[in-house]
């Protein structure tokens, strides 16, 4: 099974040219350590509208993993998990809470996880630290939930 990968960084700054998008890159070398084929990257403003958008487009007829960086924490623009709830079929709480669980920081993201038909999306900190922390937590079982998402029946 090909492990498809797609990163969308969620960023005022970086959408505007302002900022370089560290955290993506990190993202990318990552998931490219992990076996992923990087298909898509795209950085959108924060905001509901960009970020819900965004996913949709992403997670149309796709079967893979959809990962946002930034827009998790709690400044009042920081609205990625709530753009992602508003779009995900089933969210998938253990995903979310070992990426939490990794660091003392994590326990200030508010990053959720879930699935669009056979694409599981995954929110991870903004930054390139947390991102990176956030990922590996959840690397080693990405494959498994994917071949699961595409009907796979594994057990």
């Amino acid at each position: 099974m090909s492990l498809d990968a797609k990163i969308l960084t969620v960023s005022e700054s970086a959408s505007l040219g302002e900022r370089e998008d560290r955290s993506g890159d990190e993202l990318i070398r990552v998931l490219v350590e992990h076996g992923f084929h990087i298909v898509d990257r795209r950085v959108v403003p924060d905001g509901m509208a960009p970020v819900s958008a965004a996913l949709v487009e992403l997670s149309t007829r796709f079967a893979g993993l959809v990962v946002t960086t930034g827009g998790t924490g709690f400044s009042p623009t920081d609205v990625t998990p709530e753009a992602t709830r508003a779009v995900v079929e089933r969210e998938a709480p253990g995903l979310a809470e070992a990426m939490r669980s990794v660091s003392p920081l994590g326990r200030l993201s508010r990053g959720m996880a879930g699935t669009i038909g056979s694409c599981l999306i995954l929110n991870v900190p903004g930054s390139p630290s947390g991102a990176v922390e956030s990922l590996e937590a959840v690397a080693d079982v990405l494959g498994h939930a994917l071949e699961l998402l595409a009907g796979g029946r594994p057990h």
